[in-house]
């Protein structure tokens, strides 16, 4: 495993409270600007608790949500006692420096480079702890491509699976063709990237990650049809820290089968699978974004109870 890291990162001490969760006194909320060996900065939030810190996590973002988005939810775990780490992507938010038509990002550079800059940087603010990755959709996706990914010990995703259009139910399905296989080919041809904001999906993205993003769910396994293509190396059968799945009966894109799609790729790693009807929560519906709403929480706070208790009982303190 490649270990060598350029990355670096400039901590901007302005305090943040832009959420209805953060107004915990002895959390300190900044913003983090982080470099890439892409020399490429992308855009984060530290939030970092008043008392020693044991465990830190960086949530990996869905494909093309700003980390605005989790912010509720990242300051619930800071007031957990949890160091957290937030980002944008590069291409997304605050991490578009450029024109988006000229921004060359990609899912692959994505995983390859940004989130080893994050969790690099996560390191060098939380010491003394240990690291640990939630993943949000495309963020529990590609972990494998990261070359420290030995530095993670548990993993809790939501909403993470292969996408695959195969496995969707009807009508959605016919959306997500409609989305996948006419809108982003078009747009990335006449505009240099996909407008997804327009049909309310996230922000806009780059060219590479659009095209990448449909090629992998018209394909089994997701990540793995780029494999001996435009994906020569990766850690996908090495890795081996314990991981839940949590998946909603409502969530058209991560049902049950591509979920199961997406686990057959990590071929080391002991994987637990949570799939719950969000109406045995009293929660009417939760689907693929909803988990991390602070409404969410306001219903069935033992949701996000749920990662805590991971995260703290269920993963070793210290990988073996």
């Amino acid at each position: 495993m490649d270990s060598q890291h350029t990355t670096s990162s400039i901590k901007q001490k302005n305090h943040i409270n832009d959420g209805a969760l953060n107004t915990n006194p002895d959390i300190d909320t900044y913003a983090l600007t982080i470099m890439t060996e892409r020399n490429q900065p992308l855009a984060a939030t530290v939030y970092r608790p008043n008392a020693e810190v044991k465990r830190a996590v960086m949530i990996g973002p869905a494909t093309g949500i700003k980390r605005q988005f989790y912010h509720n939810f990242a300051t619930y775990l800071a007031s957990h006692g949890f160091g957290v780490l937030t980002f944008d992507n590069e291409g997304i938010g605050e991490s578009l420096s450029i024109d988006l038509a000229k921004c060359d990002a990609s899912l692959i550079s994505w995983g390859r480079h940004d989130m080893p800059a994050v969790l690099d940087a996560l390191q060098d603010e939380f010491a003394e702890a240990t690291y640990h990755l939630v993943g949000h959709s495309a963020g529990g996706q590609l972990i494998g491509l990261m070359p420290n990914y030995d530095s993670i010990t548990s993993v809790f995703n939501v909403a993470c699976s292969s996408g695959r259009i195969k496995n969707m139910a009807m009508p959605y399905k016919l959306k997500a063709m409609g989305f996948m296989d006419a809108f982003i080919p078009m747009t990335n041809l006449t505009l240099g990237y996909t407008p997804s904001d327009k049909i309310g999906m996230g922000e806009p993205l780059p060219r590479g990650v659009a095209r990448q993003w449909r090629e992998w769910c018209n394909g089994a396994g997701y990540i793995k049809t780029a494999f001996g293509n435009s994906i020569h190396t990766h850690f996908y059968d090495e890795l081996d820290m314990p991981a839940l799945w949590l998946g909603f009966s409502d969530d058209d894109i991560a049902n049950s089968k591509n979920i199961d799609d997406m686990t057959r790729v990590f071929t080391a790693m002991p994987v637990e699978k949570r799939f719950l009807d969000p109406k045995d929560f009293g929660v009417d519906s939760i689907g693929h974004m909803r988990y991390f709403s602070s409404k969410t929480y306001a219903k069935a706070p033992e949701l996000w109870q749920m990662a805590v208790d991971w995260l703290n009982d269920k993963a070793p303190t210290i990988r073996q």
